[in-house]
Parts: structure tokens; sequence; C-alpha cells
């Protein structure tokens, strides 16, 4: 009798298979379809490159539109054109509430969600783009570690517009280009939480075969420091700078990454290294507003830029090297 019941069991099995086949074969299959674009990506570093400077040249040459979603924000020169651009252009700027204080005019919206609205970017007459992990503050500026890209790309400038606009709005707005072929460089796109950006930075890290270095201001996503301890054992090169802040914290990924035999440091700014970045093979570059955080993958608003580019890694590498040489040895 054992052998009957196993029998049944079997072809009922085998009955729900050919069900199940026959279900996911009229699914009609879901393609991320790659956008192509021309443009370029341009990066510069804080304090060394001027970034004050930079982003209002950038933002200067605006003729129709320019809006923007900062954490915080008080350069006096970038206050000062946005107010002198509201009288002839469309000026929006979103801030969020920790920082209203800094900066407040007719086109400030202040952002007041359950998490923050931590992003960092800009858009330039829907052609153009500022990101990073620069606020735009005289601290960041002047004396935290940060990065800034300045993009050329009517198709990335369209996703941080419809970012923007759900921002504004208070509405959800779809960003359909997150994979974009920019000039033959590997661009991807993503907004959190909606995009689960977490899961798209553990992906792109599965990928490394040889080296991973970053430099974090916060780093305690449980997921995405798995995935670093998986291929440091891999005899992945694993090497990174922590802000020193929080590394004590028992959430702070340091520690375990330090015990597993990764190559961690703590930062030697005495200010903040406020990076959020990750470079892969030498040649892939994780970066934007996103601290690898459950906060950040789950409650606040954050952008990140994933940029298969070998030039653009290189110059982040020089960075990393100029961090990791103040940094303190464990």
């Amino acid at each position: 009798m054992r052998w009957l019941l196993f029998l049944v069991i079997f072809l009922i099995g085998c009955s729900e298979l050919e069900m199940v086949g026959k279900f996911v074969s009229e699914i009609e299959p879901i393609v991320n379809t790659v956008v192509k674009d021309t443009g370029s990506v341009e990066v510069y570093f804080c304090p060394r490159d001027g970034c004050e400077d930079k982003l209002v040249e950038f933002l200067s040459d605006a003729t129709d539109t320019i809006y923007c979603a900062f954490y915080d924000v008080d350069l006096p020169k970038l206050t000062s054109l946005l107010v002198e651009k509201s009288n002839s252009i469309d000026v929006k700027v979103i801030i969020d509430e920790d920082n209203e204080d800094e900066f407040s005019a007719d086109f400030v919206l202040v952002d007041s969600g359950t998490g923050l609205m931590h992003n960092k970017f800009c858009i330039v007459d829907g052609a153009k783009v500022f990101t990073g992990s620069f606020n735009p503050t005289v601290n960041g500026a002047e004396k935290n570690n940060n990065n800034m890209l300045l993009i050329e790309s009517s198709v990335i400038a369209n996703n941080y517009e419809k970012a923007f606009e759900s921002l504004w709005n208070l509405e959800r707005a779809e960003v359909a280009s997150s994979k974009i072929d920019l000039s033959d460089v590997r661009v991807e796109n993503y907004f959190c939480p909606r995009d689960d950006c977490g899961d798209e930075v553990k992906e792109e890290l599965r990928k490394a075969e040889e080296s991973i270095y970053f430099m974090v201001f916060s780093f305690t996503h449980a997921g995405i420091g798995n995935v670093l301890l998986i291929k440091n054992d891999e005899d992945v090169l694993v090497a990174g700078v922590f802000e020193n802040r929080g590394t004590g914290s028992e959430y702070s990924k340091f520690n375990v990454l330090d015990y597993q035999g990764a190559d961690v440091r703590k930062d030697g700014n005495s200010y903040t290294m406020h990076h959020k970045v990750f470079i892969i093979d030498e040649k892939t570059v994780i970066t934007g507003s996103f601290n690898p955080s459950k906060n950040a993958d789950t409650r606040n608003d954050e952008n990140i830029l994933i940029i298969e580019d070998v030039e653009l890694a290189a110059k982040f590498l020089e960075e990393f090297e100029h961090v990791w040489g103040e940094a303190k040895q464990t």
C-alpha cells in the first residue's frame, strides 16, 4: 500500500507541475528594455575640486527649468543663484524638514515624510542632472569628502524629473528607463524605496571577480554586508573606508568585516567622510545618496546610479586612494 501512496503523490505532483508549466507559459515575459541615449558623465570630488563653483556654473546655464531635491542646502552662491533664476525661469526646490530653516523661498517645498528626503540632485532644462553624495552646504563643499556627478542625458534627466514630480506632488510616478546605454556606457538608475535599491546593489556586488573597494558614511545593511563577507571568502579583494562615527555601533558592519579579514579602515577626516561608493573590479561604480542601511533601503527617498565605465572608475579609485591614505589602520 505504501508504494501506491507514493504513486498517487507522484502523479498528483506531475499533474500540478504540468498545470504550473502551462500557466507560466501563458504569462507574457517581463522585459526591462535598455534605452539608448547620447551624453556624458563628469565627476568631481569635494573639497579639492571646488564643488560649489562647479555646481553654480552647471545651474547658471539653465534657460527653462531648475528642479532640485536637497536633504540640506546653505551654500550662499547657490541659494542666491536659485533666487535670481526664479525671476525668469521655473525653479522648484524640495528640502527635508530637518533643514527647512537653512533655505526658504516661495519656490521651496518642505518634505515632511516619515523617512528622510535624503536626495541631492537637480535637473536642468530636462536635459542635465547633478547628483551624488554632495549636500550643497558649506561643510559639504569645503570640509567633507564627497562626490558629485554632472550628467548630460535627456533619458536620465527624465528619470530624475519623474522622481522629483513624485516628491513635489506627493504621487508615485514610475521611472521607466532604469537601464540606459549612454554613449556605449552602461548606466542603471534607481530610486528608493520604490526600486529596492539594496537588492540592486547586492546584485551588482555579486558580479565582482577581483575587487570591491568602498567608501561609506553609514553601513548597517545586513544583506549588503553579507555579500561582501561572501566575496571576501571567495578571495575577492574587499577593502573599504568607514566614516569614523558610527563604527562602534552594534549595527555597523565595520567590526564583522574587520574580524573576517576584510581590509577596512576608519576615515581620517576630522570632519566627515560622506561618500556612498562601491567600486567593482575597477570598472563599475555605484554612487548616489544611498547609504547601505536599512532606513535608506526601506524608508528614505534616495537615488543611486550604477555606471560601468573604466575611465570613471579610475577617477573614483584615485579618490579612494586619497581617502584610504588618510584613514586609520585597525
